[in-house]
């Protein structure tokens, strides 16, 4: 482009700078210490960095494991009281002994109810009492006592002959159970010594050996 087609008015730009003058932005020359100070900074920034890596790496090298004895003791109660020991253990008791069982008491036989045997008793009954070697007149006593409870029909007299037993017996017929258990009961004669048997007569007999005892 010439000057000729330039479309705008000349200004203090188009002027021409006098010879030996600055061309474009000036800059006013930098000091020394400007320019040095940047390099310090960075290399006493370096130079702290590598003195703490260094501490930190020798003291986590020479750093001793913890023992008991650096542990901290245990705390103690606030009020400085010492600590309570634990209770001892309470010894076992021993169970007692059970106490031996006492001896079963053997029940006394109820006396015999001699009403309620009279009531079972047939009164009208032949009931002969024979002494066989008993004391004189025992078989009389024997019937006096059947008498006073209400037998009507009783016969005393002696045994004839010998019936080879040794204690006072009291025989009966069939049918005449509860006749000769209250006979026995009257005169004092056993329970065991009543049996039943065969009779030539007579529907109970008593073979007296000894004194009786008849019941009051």
């Amino acid at each position: 482009m010439s000057k000729s087609d330039y479309p705008y008015a000349p200004d203090e730009f188009d002027v021409p700078a006098p010879e030996g003058a600055p061309v474009g932005v000036y800059r006013a020359p930098r000091s020394g210490w400007s320019k040095t100070w940047p390099f310090l900074l960075v290399a006493v920034i370096f130079a702290g960095l590598a003195v703490g890596g260094v501490a930190a790496i020798s003291g986590g090298l020479g750093q001793k494991p913890a023992t008991e004895a650096d542990k901290p003791a245990a705390e103690q109660p606030a009020d400085g009281a010492a600590a309570e020991e634990p209770a001892a253990p309470e010894e076992p008791v021993t169970p007692e002994e059970p106490a031996a069982p006492e001896e079963p008491v053997t029940p006394e036989e109820p006396a015999t109810d001699i009403t309620a045997l009279l009531a079972a008793a047939d009164k009208g009954a032949y009931i002969r009492v024979l002494n066989d070697g008993g004391p004189a007149g025992e078989a009389r006593t024997g019937k006096d006592a059947l008498d006073a409870k209400g037998f009507t029909k009783t016969k005393a007299e002696d045994y004839p002959g010998d019936s080879g037993l040794t204690a006072t017996t009291v025989w009966y017929t069939e049918n005449r159970k509860e006749t000769a258990t209250a006979v026995a009961a009257i005169l004092g004669v056993p329970a065991e010594q009543v049996t039943q048997a065969q009779v030539r007569e007579g529907d109970v007999v008593v073979v007296v050996k000894s004194a009786l005892a008849p019941a009051s």
